[in-house]
């Protein structure tokens, strides 16, 4: 119990952690564009783990589970930070919150696949209650009809979900930095070129609020919350942490507030109760693992 208690407050950490990427990625991405942003992040963090990394003489990860790195690196490194910096030049914080609030069922239902884990029924009408009211809160804000970044978005949440769930199976076997500081390191060579075509003499310009908002997504964003993240997925299970996530959307559009002006609502409280309830209920569900299983009964 000491373990997975540890576990939730990584995850909470995590997430808050998380919670502040759209709000910098708005500001960041209207002075440096969507390329320095979405993959510059990486170039930047890849400089930080570098160091760590030859410090700490890490061991090289062995061929299998750098197919696990590769598979963190595609979600984690590529694909949501260049999705959601490309959709949140024209949408406002508070939409894509409520769609990223669909993260949690994703890494879910990709963890039974991926790190065997059996989710109780409990488990799952818990996550249908959060997942549905937040998009009846989505509803209640008058979005409207869909649009074509919304589309990618939701990508961003496939997406990652897949790397949530491989990122905190892997974080057993080699630790949990270590899996985003990999994935980090191998997606770095790649970006350079593109990021470097990209960078203007106008950049230089850029406020102070801009600069520190993409620093923060390169540190913290891309590296000390999936620190954070995969660790307490490790201690307290994939599925289990995975449900704090219904927390982020909150706390997206409550620093969407303070940093973005974007007004917050009665609703807003009023559904974030109805999540928190159904966070406490699905964490508490029981989650069994299907390997741990079926190696008991080849032992009984």
């Amino acid at each position: 119990m000491e373990k997975e208690k540890i576990g939730l407050y990584l995850g909470l950490a995590g997430v808050i952690c998380f919670s502040l990427t759209l709000p910098a990625t708005t500001i960041a991405v209207e002075h440096f564009g969507t390329t320095i942003v979405g993959l510059g992040r990486t170039v930047i963090a890849a400089l930080l783990v570098a160091v760590i990394l030859i410090g700490r003489r890490e061991k090289i990860p062995s061929v299998q589970q750098f197919k696990s790195i590769l598979i963190v690196a595609a979600g984690a490194v590529l694909g949501f930070p260049l999705l959601t910096s490309w959709a949140m030049k024209t949408l406002p914080v508070s939409h894509g919150a409520v769609e990223v609030a669909l993260l949690p069922l994703a890494t879910a239902g990709i963890a039974m696949y991926r790190a065997g884990e059996r989710l109780s029924i409990r488990f799952w009408i818990s996550s249908l209650v959060g997942s549905g009211a937040v998009i009846l809160y989505a509803g209640s804000l008058g979005f409207g009809s869909l649009q074509v970044e919304d589309a990618g978005i939701l990508a961003a949440v496939i997406i990652l979900g897949l790397s949530y769930a491989e990122g905190g199976k892997l974080s057993k076997e080699i630790g949990s930095w270590q899996v985003i500081a990999w994935a980090i390191l191998i997606g770095a060579p790649i970006f350079v070129i593109p990021v470097a075509l990209s960078i203007s003499a106008e950049m230089l310009h850029a406020p102070v609020q801009a600069w520190s908002s993409l620093i923060y997504l390169a540190v913290v964003s891309q590296f000390l919350a999936y620190v954070a993240w995969y660790a307490g997925m490790a201690l307290g299970g994939i599925a289990r942490i995975s449900q704090l996530q219904y927390l982020q959307p909150f706390l997206m559009i409550i620093f969407s507030a303070l940093f973005l002006e974007e007004s917050i609502t009665t609703m807003t409280f009023v559904t974030a109760v109805i999540v928190v309830v159904s966070v406490y209920v699905g964490k508490n569900a029981p989650i069994s693992n299907t390997h741990t299983s079926a190696k008991m009964i080849e032992k009984g």
